[in-house]
């Protein structure tokens, strides 16, 4: 018999397996519940426990872990065990907005549950690695409680009490990788059109890739000051330069849609008069009127 804590994970998937397997190499009893029961046959074998049904997957263990697509699917899981969830602690690894991630939260307060918010930053291959890590927000109280179990699984980075505040990290970071990876994926498909082979062009992927961090924080400071001077660097100049990108992508034969929409976008810039301003500037059309 363990020591350590129980846990529930509910939903496994292929982040739910890994967070699993995690635990039950750190010497955790888990119980697990999913809708589709064969999913967790290797986990079982390896020692977890399938619940019969939701409420007794809540109902075996104080500490819920959630790994659901998103927080519409908690409400349809949960709702059949709406009168147990009290007493329970509810880590909600789901993907969603801070608005919804909000009402999840209320939605399990008012059943007398304790929600805290986790937005994990690495997909199921980085699960138990220390590099990784995971925002939460939600009751101090509870995270530091359940702290040491939740860093079985990555780091734990705990960004304060207000529910939303993890959700809108994790999608703060979502807002930058999916277009990068986009931009990635143009690349490939421009060099593929000149004969070239994504392993050809990699070391210059990655060579780019490796300058951003010099890039966001220089204008960050510069954003923060309000200061969009054209010393450095002016959106005219940004505009003819993602024009040539787009141009020669369409020489190429290859899709233009993506960076279409990134002329358009520095063209607003332009036509709102910041055309000597740095590109910058673009984030005043971006912000909240």
């Amino acid at each position: 018999m363990s020591s350590k804590q129980p846990v529930t994970v509910i939903g496994i998937g292929p982040m739910g397996q890994a967070m699993v397997n995690a635990f039950l190499d750190a010497g955790h009893e888990v119980t697990v519940w999913n809708r589709t029961a064969s999913r967790a046959d290797a986990l079982v074998a390896r020692g977890a426990v399938l619940a019969k049904s939701v409420q007794d997957a809540v109902q075996a263990n104080e500490l819920i872990i959630l790994s659901l697509t998103d927080y519409e699917a908690m409400y349809a899981v949960l709702e059949p065990a709406a009168d147990v969830l009290s007493g329970h602690v509810f880590v909600n690894l789901s993907s969603d907005t801070p608005e919804k991630t909000r009402a999840g939260s209320r939605w399990i307060t008012e059943r007398g549950g304790v929600h805290i918010t986790g937005g994990v930053t690495v997909p199921p291959a980085g699960i138990g690695q220390s590099e990784s890590y995971t925002f939460y927000s939600g009751p101090t109280a509870a995270f530091d409680k359940h702290k040491a179990v939740l860093e079985v699984l990555t780091t734990a980075d705990y960004r304060g009490e207000e529910p939303g505040i993890a959700a809108l990290m994790y999608q703060i970071g979502m807002a930058m990788f999916w277009p990068s990876m986009v931009s990635y994926w143009q690349a490939i498909a421009v060099a593929d059109a000149n004969g070239l082979k994504a392993a050809d062009i990699l070391a210059h992927a990655n060579a780019t890739m490796t300058a951003m961090p010099h890039f966001l924080g220089f204008y960050a400071e510069r954003i923060d000051s309000g200061n969009h001077a054209g010393d450095v660097d002016r959106l005219a100049m940004g505009l003819a330069s993602v024009e040539h990108v787009m141009h020669t992508l369409g020489d190429a034969g290859v899709d233009t849609s993506f960076q279409a929409g990134v002329v358009e976008f520095f063209r607003r810039g332009v036509e709102a008069g910041h055309a000597d301003d740095s590109f910058s500037s673009l984030v005043e059309l971006l912000k909240k009127k």
